[in-house]
Order: C-alpha cells, then sequence, then structure tokens
C-alpha cells in the first residue's frame, strides 16, 4: 500500500478532481487537493509532500507558472503533470521547468497508478543509492566544486540552485569526465530503465544544467555536445586547473 506516501492533487475540474481522490484513496495514499493554483501552491508551502499531481491548464495560474515556482523553492518533490494539451512542446517545457513525469488526459486509471508508482521506486531507489554510497571527497574542476554527499555545487564559490535531476546528471557526467553518453544512457542512470518519457528529457534538463552552470551556455565550457551520440564533462586537459 502507498500509505506512507502524501500527495497533492491541483486540478480545477471538479469531477477530475473527485476522480483522483478516489482512485488515489483506494491505492493508499492519503491525498490533499485544490481546485486551483493559488489554493495549491499555499497548501504546498504548508507541509511536505511526498508527489505533487498539477494541471497544466488552471484558471488563475498557468500550471507551468506552478511548476516554475514549486521548483523555485524545492528542487526534490516529484511533479507529475496531467494535460490535455497533445503538443510535445508543452510536455517539453514543463519538462524543462523541472516535472518529472507527464500523463495525458484521458487518462486511464491503471497508467497513472503504473507513472506514480514508478516515481516513487525511482526515489526510493535515489534515496537508498544515498544511504548506502560511501562518503565521497569533493570534484573540483577549476572553480566548480561538487559535493555528491551534500548534493551540493558551487561555481566561483556561488551555490549552484540545481534540482534533484539537475545534480544527479552533473554528478554523472562529472565522475567520469571526458565520456561519452547518449542520452538512453543517461535517462537509465537518472531517470531509471522504468521511465517511459522522451529521450527529449534529457536535452531539455542539460538545457537547464548549461543554463546555471555555463558562462555561455552556447559555447559550454563544461557539458559538451557529442553530435550523434549524446554529451560528455569535458576532459580534464580542457579545462584550466584540471580537477583538483
Amino acid at each position: 500500500m502507498g500509505s506512507r506516501h502524501h500527495i497533492l492533487c491541483i486540478e480545477d475540474d471538479a469531477r477530475i478532481r473527485e476522480l483522483l481522490h478516489e482512485q488515489l484513496h483506494e491505492l493508499g495514499y492519503r491525498v490533499d487537493a485544490a481546485a486551483d493554483g493559488a489554493i495549491g501552491l499555499s497548501r504546498f508551502g504548508e507541509k511536505p509532500y511526498d508527489l505533487v499531481i498539477l494541471d497544466l491548464m488552471l484558471p488563475d495560474m498557468d500550471g507551468l507558472e506552478i511548476c516554475r515556482a514549486i521548483r523555485a523553492e524545492d528542487g526534490y518533490t516529484p511533479i507529475l503533470m496531467l494535460t490535455a494539451r497533445a503538443a510535445l512542446q508543452d510536455v517539453v517545457l514543463g519538462l524543462e521547468l523541472g516535472a518529472d513525469e507527464y500523463v495525458t488526459k484521458p487518462f486511464d486509471a491503471s497508467e497513472l497508478a503504473a507513472r506514480i508508482g514508478a516515481l516513487f521506486r525511482r526515489l526510493q531507489v535515489d534515496r537508498q543509492r544515498v544511504e548506502t554510497t560511501p562518503v565521497h571527497q569533493p570534484l573540483r574542476y577549476g572553480a566548480l566544486v561538487i559535493e555528491p554527499d551534500q548534493h551540493r555545487a558551487t561555481l566561483s564559490g556561488r551555490p549552484l540552485a540545481l534540482t534533484a535531476k539537475e545534480f544527479a546528471l552533473l554528478l554523472a557526467f562529472a565522475q567520469q569526465p571526458g565520456r561519452s553518453f547518449s542520452r538512453g544512457e543517461l535517462l537509465d542512470a537518472v531517470w531509471g530503465p522504468e521511465f517511459q518519457g522522451y529521450d527529449h528529457t534529457v536535452n531539455t534538463h542539460i538545457n537547464r544544467l548549461r543554463a546555471k552552470l555555463e558562462q555561455d551556455p552556447a559555447s559550454p565550457r563544461y557539458i559538451r555536445t557529442v553530435w550523434g551520440v549524446g554529451y560528455r564533462f569535458a576532459a580534464l586537459d580542457e579545462l584550466d586547473g584540471g580537477r583538483a
């Protein structure tokens, strides 16, 4: 049962909101619901949640705006988007803003349950990895310092406001400088083999990571594109001062 997990649903359609509450409750989850974005954000700030289910079409605030606001304060709570929009660019933009998963309307209850279950399993794997991973010394690449055990990165002494996925991507790269990763390899390493989303998810998260990390994201110093393959972290001899 999922009773240990507490879910916040932000959905303006009363019928869908009630359906979500009923289905999630039957699965053993604790559920709070909000009918609009303002109420949803207020409730999110009042208590910790294990998952936010967020409709992208809300009357008072765009769901993407809410996603951005949540990620500005919390980089770790999973966000699952509900969207009636069929256009790929809406899904991509939501993932780019920090959402973790999406389900399109109308959705099947079993599909929603499977996506939520997969999210929680990936979260559990991430937590177990942190708990069982031995203490690591900080990784230093010139002005960039990555502290794996603190899940923290700084650039020239300035903390980088990274989401959990952005930090996991950066760490995966930095632990093997010079190695080229395909998008599929990065999806398996960071999102897990159960993730059913687009390979483009990797692109959007790397774009966000570059925007925070690189002085000139259009000409990145740290995370390089390998055309026809994927991405790699700069080799040590490509960085001033190498790794300390």
